[in-house]
């Protein structure tokens, strides 16, 4: 089963994330064969969050990786998204035709609201980097949809989501993660 984490930093947690980030990446180097994605998200040079995306075999897993995380742990986060996702790519961050480089990079986050939409990646796939449904911890019950992509600009990287089908949608800078 696949999950969708979004991290969200406290104010002022850079400090503290900065002592923990080899902590941080020696979490995610256990789970290396289970990302589907990760990395931080910004505004303008703040890091104001970290993206998982996971394949665990059930919530209970998918709960314990997100909050047994270091920077979880020791108050990095001010709260924690977590939802099953279904990878409508069949594919990780690392097979990015786009590589790790290159490009504005973000995160969109698309809140549902009434019957579903956006099941299915648009036609243009060639700069989605990851892409899916977000759904209810039983995987019936639609809830938005969760996307990594490369676009020119924010409002590019919004438009990919129809704003009537939502409630609300969020966009927010975001890099590839992991080690360099």
């Amino acid at each position: 089963m696949e999950f969708f984490c979004y991290h969200r930093d406290r104010p002022d947690s850079m400090p503290l994330r900065d002592t923990l980030v080899e902590e941080h990446w020696s979490y995610m180097d256990r789970y290396a064969a289970e990302l589907i994605a990760r990395g931080p998200t910004f505004d303008s040079d703040t890091v104001t969050g970290s993206v998982h995306i996971v394949d665990l075999p059930d919530a209970a897993t998918a709960r314990a990786f997100a909050f047994d995380e270091p920077n979880y742990q020791a108050g990095v986060y001010r709260d924690v998204l977590v939802r099953r996702w279904r990878n409508a790519l069949g594919r990780t961050m690392w097979d990015f035709p786009g590589g790790r480089e290159g490009g504005n990079r973000y995160l969109v986050l698309g809140l549902g609201s009434g019957e579903p939409a956006d099941l299915v990646p648009p036609p243009d796939q060639d700069e989605l980097i990851a892409y899916g449904p977000l759904l209810s911890d039983d995987g019936t019950t639609w809830l938005g949809t969760a996307l990594l992509i490369r676009a020119p600009d924010p409002d590019a990287a919004r438009a990919i989501l129809p704003p009537d089908r939502y409630a609300d949608i969020e966009v927010h800078d975001w890099a590839f993660g992991g080690r360099r």
